[in-house]
């Protein structure tokens, strides 16, 4: 039987490489557009069918990884990302590049399904687990931000993708040396998981949950694809490094991991609506101020965005992680994932036809618009009956 903490480790570990490998092109694109002589809103679509199978991907990597094994899904996800970013590094052509970032994508649909059963399988607290596991995933967009900024400065573009895709690949083969396949059994629930709410409510539940990943998720890829770009449109007065964006970047990725380990814990404390509706309250006000600003007010503005949307993705695992049992939770995830990464797929559309439109300042207008949708879905969202099961 496998160790609990090594395959939790592994999980951690691929849920880094899942975020930092998905928004590589994001921090990139700004050096790449140049070279491939095409503007920033030109390129950046070329992204969007990878985003939109990172969404639409994980319905059949979910059903496989409950059907067939989640550890096989998991060495495949090491390996396929890896090769994939590898390829992306050699395009020569925008035609190519944007096959390569579609295999990036649709093997990094293989991980939120998949190794998020894994995790919560292994969990013997389920908040706390969630919380820092959304901390790795956090490292990763952040990050991807800071390395590919220096990567892109000193090496190339091309070696920003041609490094992290080798060492994907040499995770995938500790990953498949450690971790063993094993038939799941049922285990009884934790405490962590006995939070229930009535029968007759729980259509609110799922209400609250599709409106919620439906906007957050929207908001999250829009935020994280053009961060790098909004800071070097914005901070052009403080500097016009790309080393030195991406730091700012990554600090400001940073105050969100923090956020989600502080809400993983809490999450093991308190129920989901008493973090729900918070967390929901600070988004739109905090797009609709920072949409005008520039400066370090805009960056502060920036770190309470990725507080408040960070946070509210680990209760939005945590739903799922309650409500479902082991047996279909693999595919609870790929259908919690699909709804949020096929609306996020379309982001990076979004994104680009905002900023040539009327720039960061329609885009973030917009996304607060959106964001009053997670409002909406927390006052929704039913209390629970914490009793133990």
């Amino acid at each position: 039987m496998n160790n609990p903490r090594t395959v939790i480790a592994y999980i951690n570990i691929a849920h880094f490489i899942d975020h930092y490998a998905m928004l590589v092109f994001a921090a990139a694109v700004i050096v790449m557009a140049p070279v491939f002589n095409i503007s920033y809103s030109d390129l950046l679509p070329y992204a969007t069918p990878g985003f939109i199978a990172f969404g639409a991907g994980s319905l059949l990597t979910g059903w496989l990884g409950d059907r067939w094994s989640r550890r096989h899904m998991m060495v495949i996800f090491f390996i396929g990302i890896g090769a994939s970013m590898i390829a992306v590094g050699l395009t020569q052509t925008p035609q190519q590049l944007s096959f390569a970032l579609l295999a990036v994508g649709l093997f990094a649909a293989i991980y939120h399904p998949v190794g998020s059963a894994m995790l919560i399988a292994h969990a013997e607290r389920l908040g706390r687990e969630i919380g820092v596991n959304g901390v790795w995933g956090n490292l990763g967009v952040a990050l991807s931000a800071l390395i590919t900024g220096v990567v892109c400065q000193y090496l190339g573009w091309r070696w920003a993708f041609v490094l992290p895709g080798i060492a994907a690949i040499t995770a995938g083969f500790f990953f498949a040396r450690s971790v063993r396949h094993e038939v799941r059994v049922v285990r009884k629930s934790s405490p962590a998981t006995t939070a229930r709410v009535s029968k007759e409510a729980m259509w609110r539940v799922v209400v609250a949950l599709v409106i919620t990943i439906i906007a957050s998720s929207t908001t999250f890829n829009a935020l994280t694809v053009a961060l790098p770009k909004l800071f070097t449109e914005r901070l052009s007065d403080l500097t016009t490094s790309t080393a030195l964006i991406g730091m700012i970047a990554a600090g400001t990725y940073g105050f969100g991991a923090i956020a989600q380990y502080l809400i993983g814990h809490l999450l093991d404390r308190h129920s989901l609506k008493t973090l729900f509706l918070p967390l929901a309250l600070m988004l739109a006000p905090l797009l609709f101020f920072g949409a005008t600003l520039s400066g370090f007010p805009l960056v502060f503005v920036c770190v309470g965005i990725i507080i408040g949307i960070f946070g509210q993705i680990t209760v939005n695992d945590a739903m799922i992680g309650k409500y479902t049992s082991d047996e279909w939770r693999a595919r609870a995830y790929s259908v919690r994932y699909f709804l949020g990464f096929t609306a996020a797929g379309a982001s990076v559309g979004l994104v680009a036809s905002l900023h040539e439109r009327g720039g960061f300042t329609l885009m973030l207008q917009a996304l607060g618009v959106l964001c009053l949708l997670v409002i909406v879905g927390a006052i929704a969202f039913p209390g629970e009956d914490r009793a133990s099961a």
